[in-house]
């Protein structure tokens, strides 16, 4: 058999993914642990959806197949919270329902990282009562807001990213740092 022997292309619309920084030698690669560490929570992020209203919808449509937030390393959706890294609360939050955040927030287990999504969990939105919490940042401390009233969900997908930043970013001894510590303190979670 005699085969044509083409030459090999590439393909150059692909864009090639830059290497981490690394101390490099022949035949070794040495990276800092906190670093391998941020690579790997960043990209397996397990989402928790809490979702009361009309942004659940929203984060629907981020799911489905036009969206895909699976593409970013947040597929395995539980509803457990001893699971999940990430609470995603959306829509109105009622001062009753306030407890329930923070109890949901105490049972993920450290590290864990919260986004508020829509005008309603980031601020109350319209609903300036009695009954409405005004933000669910008075009862659990907030890493990333995602604004609108409903977002899109190209909104919620830069939010993720967002926290996939915090999270390849952040010190794996962040946790124990005694700033943190005092934040907690201030929330009653300590």
């Amino acid at each position: 058999m005699i085969f044509n022997k083409r030459p090999v292309t590439h393909n150059t619309n692909v864009k090639l993914v830059e290497m981490p920084e690394m101390y490099q030698g022949e035949g070794f690669g040495a990276m800092q642990l906190s670093k391998v560490v941020g690579l790997a929570r960043k990209n397996s992020i397990w989402p928790l959806p809490f979702a009361t209203s009309c942004c659940g919808i929203e984060f629907m449509a981020t799911m489905a197949a036009h969206y895909d937030l699976a593409r970013f390393g947040s597929e395995r959706l539980a509803f457990t919270p001893r699971q999940c890294d990430l609470l995603m609360v959306m829509g109105t939050i009622a001062k009753k329902m306030g407890p329930v955040v923070k109890q949901v927030y105490l049972q993920m287990a450290e590290p864990r990282w919260v986004m508020a999504v829509g005008a309603c969990a980031s601020s109350g939105g319209i609903f300036d009562t009695y009954s409405v919490l005004q933000g669910i940042d008075q009862i659990v401390p907030v890493d990333v807001y995602v604004p609108g009233c409903a977002p899109r969900p190209e909104a919620i997908l830069d939010g993720i990213l967002k926290v996939q930043e915090l999270v390849g970013n952040e010190d794996i001894r962040r946790r124990n740092s005694p700033e943190y510590q005092e934040m907690l303190r201030s929330y009653g979670i300590l």
